[in-house]
C-alpha cells in the first residue's frame, strides 16, 4: 500500500514526488513513457517567465510569480543550470505600445522588476532587433533554464530517498475503494495525484466525468546552432496576442537559440510531428527580429502544451471523490509555475491528510551530472586519469566522451534510451543530430543495460531503432 501515487513523471509531478522524498511517506510515481519528461516537459520555450503577462486573478498568474522566485534556489538545490538572462517585450506602432503599456501596469501591480527602453536605445543591446520595433519592456528577473535537466535531478534525488518510479506503465484502470484506490487491478494507495498532462481528463474519467477537457496545442519551433551571443542576448518577446505570448527568440542554457512557438489546437494528443508551422514562425519571426541566421537552423522539434477549456490550471482535491487530486492544464507558464504548484500541492493539500509525518533525517543529495565543457584542462586530465573512457569522445560536436555517457545511464533514474542519453548529457544535440554518435550510444546502453541491441528504443515504446540482424551474406 502506497500513502501517494503520482501519475505522470513530467516537471510538475517529478518536483511533487521531490518534496514528498524528504518526508517519511510511501510514494510511487508512475509513467506510462520509458522515460521522465517526455511530454510537454521535454518540449518548450525552456524558460521562466516573469509573471507579467498571464490574467490577472487566475492560478497562471498566482504560480508564475511564485514559480519564478523561487527557480534560483531550486536550481541551485539540484545543482542545475539557471540562468537570469532577462527578456525583452518588443512593440512597433501605437497600438502595440498601447498594449506594452498595460503590461508595465501589471508588472508594477505584481512587484516586478522592469525597465521601459526606446527602440534606439534597445537595440545597442539587442542589434538584431527589428527596424519596426518602436519602445521594449525590458523583464530582467526572466531566466532559461533545462527543463528534463531540473526534472531528471528532481527525480534522481527522490528515488535516492525512496520514492519508486514505474517507467512504461500505463494506467488502465482505477477503482475507488472504501479508503483507497485500486490502479490496474494491483497498486493500492491512499492518495493519487492526477499529473498526467495532455491524458489527465483520461485519468479522471476512469473514476468519474471529467470536469474539463484537455485540447492539445501543438508549438513547433526551430533549433539553430551554438550562437553564443551573436544573434540575441535575451528572450525576445512580441507583445501578446489572444493566442499567448506569440513567437520568441530564446537563447538556451547550452548557446542554441530557439525560435517559437506556434500555437495550432489538434485533435492527436501524440501528434508531435512539425509541418505547416514552422512557415508560421518564418513569417512572425520578422516582426520582432532582423538578420535571422537560418543557415544555422540544425534541428526542428514540436511539444504539445496540454490547455483545458477552462482556460486555467486546475489544481484542486476532486470535489467528489475524496483524495483524488486533479494538476491539470499544466500549460504555459506551467513550467515556470511548477516549483510552486509543487509546493502548493504538498503543504496545502497533502500534509493535511497525513498530519503527523516526519521530515526524514540524513536526506540524500544527487551527484550533478558530469559536463567536461565546463572544467579546466586541468580537471579534465585528472578524470581521465582515473577512468580513461572520459578520455574516448563520442560525440564531436558536443564533444561527449564514453565516461559521461556511462555516468548518465548507471544512476536512480538513469537513461534506458538513446534520446535519454541525449537529453542527460547531448549526444546527438549537435550539428550531426546523431549522425555519427547515436550508433555509439547504442552500443553502450545495450552493454550497461545488459540488453539485446534490437530492444534498445529511440525513446517511446517500441521505437527500436534497430528491427533485425543484417545478413552475413548477401
Amino acid at each position: 500500500m502506497f500513502d501517494i501515487t503520482i501519475i505522470g513523471a513530467g516537471i510538475t509531478g517529478s518536483l511533487i514526488a521531490h518534496s514528498l522524498s524528504k518526508l517519511d511517506l510511501k510514494v510511487l510515481v508512475l509513467e506510462k513513457e520509458n522515460d521522465v519528461a517526455e511530454g510537454a516537459t521535454g518540449a518548450n520555450s525552456a524558460m521562466v517567465h516573469s509573471g507579467h503577462d498571464p490574467k490577472p486573478g487566475t492560478m497562471k498568474c498566482r504560480y508564475n510569480l511564485l514559480g519564478n522566485r523561487m527557480y534560483p534556489e531550486l536550481c541551485k538545490e539540484l545543482q542545475v543550470s539557471y540562468v537570469p538572462i532577462g527578456a525583452y517585450v518588443a512593440a512597433g506602432g501605437e497600438e502595440e505600445e498601447e498594449k506594452l503599456n498595460e503590461l508595465i501596469a501589471q508588472c508594477e501591480e505584481r512587484h516586478v522588476p522592469y525597465e521601459v527602453l526606446d527602440g534606439d536605445t534597445a537595440r545597442k543591446n539587442e542589434p538584431n532587433l527589428a527596424d519596426r520595433i518602436s519602445k521594449v519592456l525590458s523583464l530582467p528577473s526572466t531566466g532559461i533554464i533545462t527543463p528534463w535537466e531540473v526534472t531528471f535531478a528532481a527525480m534522481e534525488e527522490a528515488m535516492l530517498n525512496g520514492v519508486e518510479l514505474k517507467l512504461g506503465y500505463e494506467v488502465r484502470s482505477i477503482e475507488k475503494k472504501e479508503d483507497h484506490f485500486l490502479i490496474n487491478g494491483e497498486i493500492s494507495s491512499k492518495v493519487v495525484i492526477n499529473c498526467a498532462g495532455a491524458h489527465c481528463d483520461e485519468i479522471t474519467s476512469m473514476l468519474r466525468e471529467s470536469p474539463y477537457k484537455v485540447i492539445a496545442r501543438k508549438g513547433e519551433y526551430f533549433v539553430l546552432d551554438h550562437l553564443n551571443g551573436s544573434f540575441v542576448n535575451h528572450v525576445i518577446y512580441p507583445v501578446p496576442g489572444a493566442k499567448g505570448k506569440g513567437v520568441l527568440a530564446v537563447p538556451t542554457v547550452h548557446g542554441n537559440v530557439l525560435l517559437g512557438p506556434n500555437s495550432d489546437d489538434c485533435e492527436d494528443v501524440e501528434d508531435d510531428s512539425t509541418g505547416q508551422g514552422l512557415d508560421y514562425i518564418r513569417s512572425q519571426i520578422t516582426r520582432t527580429m532582423k538578420n535571422i541566421p537560418y543557415h544555422k537552423m540544425i534541428h526542428t522539434f514540436a511539444g504539445l502544451r496540454p490547455h483545458i477549456d477552462l482556460k486555467d490550471f486546475y489544481i484542486r482535491e476532486d470535489d467528489r471523490i475524496e483524495n483524488f487530486i486533479h494538476v491539470a492544464g499544466i500549460e504555459s507558464p506551467g513550467l515556470s509555475a511548477a516549483p510552486a504548484i509543487a509546493k502548493e500541492v504538498v503543504e496545502s493539500i497533502l500534509m493535511p491528510k497525513f498530519a503527523g509525518c516526519k521530515v526524514k533525517e540524513n536526506y540524500v543529495r544527487r551527484k550533478p551530472f558530469i559536463d567536461m565543457n565546463k572544467m579546466s584542462e586541468e580537471q579534465i586530465g585528472e578524470l581521465i586519469e582515473k577512468d580513461p573512457d572520459f578520455g574516448r569522445i563520442i560525440c564531436r560536436c558536443e564533444k561527449i566522451s564514453m565516461g559521461q555517457i556511462k555516468d548518465v545511464i548507471d544512476r536512480k533514474c538513469g537513461a534506458t534510451t538513446i534520446k535519454g542519453v541525449k537529453m542527460r548529457c547531448r549526444p546527438g544535440m549537435g550539428r550531426c543530430q546523431g549522425g555519427f554518435c547515436e550508433p555509439e550510444v547504442l552500443k553502450i546502453l545495450a552493454e550497461m543495460l545488459d540488453m539485446d541491441r534490437r530492444d534498445v528504443c529511440l525513446d517511446r515504446p517500441g521505437s527500436n531503432v534497430l528491427v533485425a540482424e543484417a545478413k552475413e551474406d548477401l
